[in-house]
């Protein structure tokens, strides 16, 4: 399942010199969401460098009504996919312009219409979603919303901004509406100034390949400790454990909570367990996505946020909380790797996402948590409203199911995306 709506995450920490090497590791050690970024991301070795085509772009919209039931329809699908010889269709381009027309109508139900729509989406991939929300706004919405809205997408592949260019423009009145800025979404800089406005951020299939951390702990009681990343001889890696250090590591151990975070367990019971039964630990932790939210809630402290993405993955082989899948796809066939060390620019690996862990990163970098840790007064409520729903959930109260129904009942974006969910995070006035 590969995505193509990505940004890599060059400025998460301190980048070591290795992520600038022709080898994924190079003399260096290097964090494992190092690993991830360069694995994934370097120009050179990475896995969306050198797997353009791994995400297609349909031609037009797929006739759901068209198919007898579920066979029909994943013959169709099968022989789409050996047509473009791509790995993964995401959900809103095999669902257009269906997908991108429930966002937009949960959009418009939601937010305050007496002031210009503003939306920002990061990692708009060919530009489909950008294209069927402003078809959708210009049908259904008041004219004066159309006129005043602004779209801009934060892109950092230069193909794809080029792309979503000529997407969007096939509707001439949408090109004066749309923008699309070149530049990494996570760079707080690129922001400028506060954006003190109502606006809406959109981020789908964005998550589940933003880099992670992984902690280790040698049984129940140890201390967690950073895993970095080695080169010992020729291409061999292996793991290297080391006292919790890294600030974002930190953070995110903070928003998770954990138990004995950087020290050991107490309790007698606890301790002679752990020596009679000892037992490995591993946690993979969202650093790539905890920065993310502190740079947008930084730069536009009014979003409305909209996000999909999957909310677990069946069949990994790796271990830890929240493990990622690594898969590789070779002459029409799939395969996952036991360890994420094996991935050299040669496979995907992508994460679920807990969503009540996203929740919380939310809060945390909307100001409330920090707040209540703080000393802030208990009675100070949450700057945030949120809401997290299955996908089917989502489209059978936004969406037009019926659109993507086969003629004996069978429906591919309800039934068969059992592992997504939607998030959606308004501002609220509950602040005293």
């Amino acid at each position: 399942m590969i995505l193509s709506s990505v940004i890599p995450f060059e400025f998460l920490g301190q980048p070591s010199p290795a992520l600038f090497c022709t080898h994924i590791v190079e003399d260096t050690p290097i964090l494992v969401r190092d690993f991830i970024h360069k694995a994934l991301y370097d120009p050179n070795v990475g896995y969306f460098s050198q797997k353009s085509a791994s995400v297609g772009v349909l031609d037009r919209s797929i006739k759901f009504n068209n198919f007898e039931g579920r066979k029909a329809y994943m013959k169709h699908l099968d022989k789409i996919y050996k047509q473009s010889d791509v790995s993964w269709f995401t959900p809103v381009e095999l669902f257009k312009p269906w997908y991108a027309h429930g966002i937009a109508e949960s959009i418009l139900r939601t937010t305050n219409l007496s002031v210009p729509l503003k939306i920002y989406e990061i990692g708009g991939g060919s530009g489909t979603c950008a294209k069927g929300i402003l078809d959708y706004i210009k049908l259904n919405a008041p004219t004066r919303v159309y006129d005043n809205i602004s779209y801009t997408s934060v892109e950092i592949s230069s193909p794809l901004a080029a792309k979503q260019i000529r997407t969007v423009g096939e509707v001439d009145s949408h090109l004066s509406k749309f923008r699309v800025e070149h530049r990494d979404a996570t760079d707080r800089n690129g922001w400028g100034d506060v954006h003190e406005q109502p606006c809406w951020v959109i981020m789908l299939e964005v998550l589940d390949n933003l880099p992670h951390d992984l902690i280790y702990s040698e049984n129940q009681t140890s201390p967690w400790m950073e895993v970095w990343v080695e080169r010992k001889q020729g291409e061999k890696l292996s793991e290297l454990y080391r006292p919790i250090q890294d600030s974002l590591i930190k953070s995110c151990m903070e928003v998770v909570d954990m138990p004995d975070a950087t020290t050991g367990g107490s309790g007698v019971m606890k301790n002679i367990w752990a020596k009679v039964f000892p037992k490995p630990r591993w946690c993979w932790l969202p650093t790539g996505c905890l920065k993310l939210l502190e740079v947008l809630h930084g730069a536009l402290p009014k979003m409305s946020l909209i996000a999909s993405d999957f909310s677990y993955l069946p069949d990994v082989k790796i271990p830890g909380e929240r493990a990622p899948l690594v898969s590789t796809k070779k002459d029409g066939s799939s395969s996952d790797y036991n360890s994420y060390l094996d991935a050299k620019g040669d496979a995907d690996i992508f994460f679920p996402t807990d969503f009540l862990l996203l929740e919380q990163m939310d809060h945390y970098c909307s100001g409330w948590m920090k707040q209540q840790k703080d000393g802030e007064p208990l009675k100070r409520g949450k700057k945030r409203r949120t809401l997290s729903l299955d996908t089917a959930a989502f489209m059978e109260e936004f969406g037009l199911p019926t659109k993507t129904r086969t003629r004996d009942g069978y429906n591919p974006l309800l039934d068969d995306f059992k592992n997504t969910k939607f998030y959606l995070s308004v501002p609220t006035h509950n602040i005293k």
